[in-house]
């Protein structure tokens, strides 16, 4: 056992490490040292170790590295788990992928609850990855599938003019609602500012590779070179790469390089190798000292994690790992997360390290996927127009009698967050588009799903104001900019005359936007659909399809499709 412990180590950074010896870039790019070459796995348990400390404590790792090589007691490779709490547990041993499990939002009367209050979300891995399910022939768990990222997978042409110095776009739009007729939908969404020519900064970005053996697949590391070499090609003289691994433990394999210095990027993530236990605690440590240590004032100074979430060996607490890393943020350093693989993914990791990081989560399931997040929304990805993102809508009980939000289950806030800057919420990217749904019981129409107040009176506002007359609701919105601590505040009224009663008048990316709300819906066994099926979603995106230039919504057509033929008893 022994043998194989500081094998599987030895197999892990230490591999990676020495592999990237005879690539390391030219000095004019770097002055990493050259660590020594690794001792074969396959000799005595002896050398291994040997090896394993001598790679460790070589050059830019024994500069860096911020925790000592720890020995592994009584590893052995990885069996199914029991769940953590509050975690769904999917599949034989082969598949335990973690989901954190989560009710869908409920009916609320506007009258005993007139304010709604949730932070943005910009991630989108969980579309990718219930593209995934889909590909494989199977429906995607219902924890999997979370509404506000399939719908903000795609982007929406809201109005670009903004107002003053505001970095993004508040619009709203209401149509009536295809699963229950006699209610509405009333849609907000935001739109970033897209960087002008000149406008986007330097980066600094640390590229945290997990080479433990859970990512020895064509799937995961394999896929996950390749993802970052398409990044690192948008790069030029001015940014920063570095490439820090772990498995058993940590070490840099890269220092810090120009951006214009692709061979060298590119040749380090050639050698890199999996293997051994999955030490992510300590790769974020070592990732953050070497992201301060490049820090670029008034530029993107960012970690992407790319790994499968399996966190096995050192600090696996999840709310340990999400502390540590809500306090590194203050560094102004950021972490996105990007999701490898399938099996042992654990997403409910991922998507809360990211919002902890005030980054954001994708999941990389094909090159295409790659391209998507990394090359050609790669400002949106990396560029944060604005930080703590949140909306606050207040409804006139005078005309709406009930309403439900339409998914951001997670990142419901108390009402009292939304004006307490101390509070975290989502960040936005440059040109990012970001969409909300509710559905909504008007007073003067609909079937409620609640019975009415027995002592309260209907239809009248509280309190009585005829200033107020013809507003159905008060959309408010408070961010900070980057750098600042203080946040501003945007508001804007919704009018009962901008009501369109006939879905077909209502836009394409309103009528796209609700479609994938419900085909979310679908997927999620969600009862507050009544009779909507996968027809009627077809029925609904395929004519508000629009342009398309990257083919995205053809292929949710497709999605759509497949889901369909795999629901049939």
């Amino acid at each position: 056992m022994m043998v194989i412990q500081r094998t599987l180590i030895a197999l892990g950074v230490a591999a990676a490490i020495a592999a990237c010896a005879d690539s390391a870039p030219e000095p004019k790019q770097s002055n990493v040292t050259q660590p020594a070459p690794v001792t074969s796995p396959n000799t005595a348990a002896a050398e291994a170790e040997h090896s394993v400390r001598d790679a460790s404590q070589s050059g830019a790792a024994q500069k860096y590295a911020v925790q000592e090589l720890r020995t592994i007691t009584n590893y052995s490779l990885p069996s199914a788990p029991p769940p953590s709490p509050g975690l769904t547990y999917y599949g034989p041993e082969q598949d335990r992928e973690n989901y954190a499990h989560f009710k869908d939002n409920g009916v609320m009367l506007t009258r005993q609850q007139p304010v709604s209050t949730f932070s943005i979300d910009v991630d989108t891995g969980a579309y990718s990855n219930v593209r995934r399910f889909l590909s494989e022939g199977r429906l995607p768990p219902p924890d999997a599938v979370r509404t506000e990222e399939l719908v903000n997978y795609f982007s929406y042409d809201y109005p670009a003019e903004t107002r003053g110095d505001e970095p993004f776009t508040l619009t709203t739009e209401m149509g009536v609602s295809p699963w229950h007729e006699g209610r509405h939908l009333l849609q907000v969404g935001l739109r970033a500012n897209e960087p002008g020519d000149g406008d986007v900064p330097a980066s600094n970005l640390v590229f945290l590779v997990d080479v433990s053996g859970s990512m020895d697949s064509p799937d995961k590391l394999g896929l996950l070179k390749t993802a970052l070499k398409m990044l690192s090609r948008q790069l030029d003289a001015d940014d920063r790469v570095s490439i820090v691994v772990y498995a058993g433990a940590s070490g840099v394999v890269l220092e810090p390089t120009a951006g214009n210095g692709t061979g060298a990027i590119e040749r380090a993530l050639d050698r890199l190798q999996a293997g051994g236990g999955t030490n992510g605690a300590a790769g974020i440590e070592l990732a953050y000292q070497l992201a301060r240590q490049s820090f670029i004032e008034g530029g993107i100074n960012r970690i992407l994690l790319a790994t499968d979430g399996d966190f096995n060996v050192g600090m696996t607490d999840f709310e340990s790992l999400k502390q540590r890393v809500s306090r590194e943020r203050e560094s102004g350093v950021s972490l996105t997360t990007l999701g490898f693989g399938r099996g042992n993914y654990n997403d409910h990791l991922m998507e809360q390290l990211a919002d902890a990081g005030d980054g954001n989560h994708a999941y990389i399931d094909t090159l295409n996927e790659a391209r998507k997040v990394l090359v050609d929304e790669m400002s949106s990805t990396l560029q944060i127009v604005a930080r703590d993102v949140k909306i606050q809508v207040e409804f006139n009980p005078a005309v709406v009698r009930e309403y439900r939000l339409v998914g951001y289950e997670n990142r419901a806030l108390a009402n009292e967050d939304f004006n307490n800057d101390r509070v975290d919420a989502g960040e936005i990217g440059a040109g990012h588009t970001v969409t909300a749904l509710y559905e909504l019981t008007l007073v003067d129409g609909g079937t409620p799903s609640v019975d009415p107040l027995r002592y309260a009176q209907q239809g009248k506002p509280t309190p009585e104001n005829s200033e107020f007359d013809g507003e159905l609701a008060f959309v408010k919105l408070r961010y900070k900019a980057p750098g600042e601590e203080r946040s501003v505040l945007i508001s804007r009224p919704v009018l009962t005359r901008d009501r369109v009663d006939d879905f077909a008048d209502n836009s394409e990316d309103f009528r796209f936007a609700v479609a994938v709300a419900g085909f979310s819906q679908l997927l999620r066994n969600n009862t507050a659909i009544a009779d909507f099926d996968y027809d009627r979603v077809l029925a609904l995106a395929t004519p508000a399809r629009g342009a398309d230039p990257f083919g995205y919504r053809g292929e949710f057509l497709n999605l759509v499709r497949t889901a369909q033929v795999l629901s049939q008893p």
